[in-house]
């Protein structure tokens, strides 16, 4: 049994090791203020056009976070997940695991470009990868998460297609393994997958994402709170329309915060993907840590979303800025 688990743990770290190399090399470009030169006001343009989306709703941080993370997770930090889907290709905001993310998170990039190239010297100058990042910290900032300066110099990707997601995001039922392995795939440490984690602590997720813990034959699932299990049950019922959903942090929805956390501590994860960080001893120290202080919590965020932010970035002929978010060029 000890040689089993420590076949994967070695894997992960080779490939954390690999990754790490890789993630240096491509942020090498990465740097704050890069646009000062061409365009000053980019950060006070994109902070403002989130907040308005902001005052519409509040879906929009949840949307907006959640859309950054999976944009990053497949082919890099390069806003490939905007990219629609023409009648002779499939792309990835059409994959099916992404068919859970709110339409508002899309808006808010493509509001949020629109403002920017609403300024002539601005227009043409700025990446959608740089919107997308630069208006995800806004989000959780208007949310009262943790402010951070973002580092720029994305370019747009060239491609996106629906079949380079498959294996690239985690499942609902993942274990603690398998999350640590997939993080390491990207340069991510398991206190990076920790932290990232806690974006679910806004936005929502669709009843069909938890149904097994609530419903079928090993249900409810031990690991979760009894009473939520309840509330779960009857905000999900049997034949429930696959679109509604719930929001993911049942006390403190419209918040940024540590209380991600404290649900875990009482069975209160959405996910088993969450209630894992909880259950499984080798990082339930860290959940007890973070669940007692939102600094610290706070502080870890910001160094896993930075280094998240590196994953994948394009360079030179790898490519472009384009004139529509949603169509490559």
């Amino acid at each position: 049994m000890g040689g089993g688990i420590a076949r994967p743990a070695a894997a992960a770290a080779l490939l954390l090791v690999v990754a790490a190399a890789r993630a240096t090399v491509c942020a090498a470009q990465l740097r704050r203020n890069y646009y000062a030169g061409v365009c000053p006001e980019v950060e006070s343009i994109v902070r403002g056009a989130v907040a308005r989306k902001y005052r519409e709703t509040f879906i929009t941080v949840g949307a907006t976070v959640h859309l950054f993370f999976h944009d990053c997770f497949v082919e890099g930090c390069d806003a490939s997940v905007i990219v629609a889907s023409t009648p002779n290709s499939t792309a990835e905001k059409d994959h099916p695991v992404n068919l859970s993310l709110a339409g508002d998170g899309f808006d808010t990039v493509l509001r949020a470009r629109a403002a920017v190239d609403a300024v002539p010297r601005c227009r043409g100058r700025v990446s959608c990868a740089d919107i997308l990042a630069m208006a995800a910290r806004d989000a959780i900032a208007l949310a009262g998460g943790p402010s951070y300066a973002v580092e720029l110099g994305r370019l747009d990707g060239l491609r996106s297609a629906a079949s380079s997601v498959d294996g690239r995001l985690a499942p609902p039922s993942s274990d603690l393994d398998q999350l640590t392995a997939l993080f390491a795939a990207n340069g991510l440490s398991q206190t990076d997958m920790i932290a990232l984690s806690a974006g679910h602590t806004v936005g929502f997720a669709h009843c069909g994402t938890f149904a097994g813990r609530i419903r079928g034959p090993s249900a409810p699932d031990p690991a979760l709170n009894r009473s939520l299990a309840a509330r779960l049950r009857a905000w999900c019922p049997d034949g429930v329309d696959p679109r509604v959903a719930v929001t993911m942090d049942v006390v403190t929805p419209r918040a940024f915060d540590n209380q991600y956390f404290r649900n875990l501590r009482n069975g209160m994860g959405l996910l088993a993907s969450d209630q894992v960080l909880y259950t499984d001893p080798r990082s339930r120290p860290t959940v007890d840590a973070w669940a007692q202080s939102s600094e610290a919590f706070g502080r870890a965020f910001v160094t896993a979303i930075t280094k998240m932010g590196r994953i994948g970035v394009k360079m030179g002929a790898q490519g472009n800025i384009r004139r529509n978010c949603a169509v490559l060029d």
